[in-house]
């Protein structure tokens, strides 16, 4: 069987905000059901990058993240900004939050956070080359230490677990792959 995409039949928005949009669709199934009620989170798209520094040495940042209630090991990325190109972003991300600066830049994976009810994407990138050039300058929100693991240290972090992060776990997966630290 063909599957098809649902009809939308309408649309309303129940919250517009700078971060997280809801809307709620009534849409029409390939099988003829009509689902009223289904909702949707719009987000802005996202970037995050496996950054190597010229020591090939991965950074890392640690940091709290709320809604889950845990200080949390991740790779650097975050919100690309309106109009902005992903792999400038990404960049942006990297000079924010860690101080480098990178020779190569180059999309290794695109992924949908949850495609069942957000409509974002994550531009995942591999940085290789990375020197400290600045300062950190970070948002008034964020407190994150910046941490390097060899790439070892980094399949060990995969392996035992111990980055909770679904979408970070996967983009240092990607990474590891294309740096023939992991066989396919």
């Amino acid at each position: 069987m063909e599957i098809l995409k649902w009809e939308k039949l309408s649309s309303r928005y129940l919250v517009r905000e700078k971060w997280a949009t809801l809307r709620v669709d009534t849409c029409k199934l390939q099988n003829g059901t009509v689902k009223d009620d289904y909702y949707v989170l719009e987000y802005p798209d996202w970037a995050n990058a496996v950054a190597l520094t010229t020591d090939n040495k991965i950074i890392m940042v640690r940091q709290y993240r709320h809604g889950a209630d845990l200080v949390s090991l991740e790779i650097p990325g975050g919100v690309i900004d309106p109009g902005e190109k992903p792999e400038d972003g990404i960049k942006r991300e990297l000079l924010e939050e860690t101080g480098y600066s990178f020779d190569h830049c180059e999309l290794i994976a695109t992924l949908y956070p949850n495609p069942a009810t957000s409509n974002n994407r994550t531009f995942t990138y591999l940085l290789t080359g990375g020197v400290k050039t600045h300062a950190q300058h970070l948002d008034e929100h964020e407190i994150l230490n910046v941490e390097e693991y060899t790439i070892e240290e980094a399949k060990a972090l995969l392996e035992d677990n111990q980055i909770a992060q679904a979408l970070h776990s996967s983009a240092l997966f990607y990474g590891l792959l294309k740096l023939k630290a992991i066989r396919s």
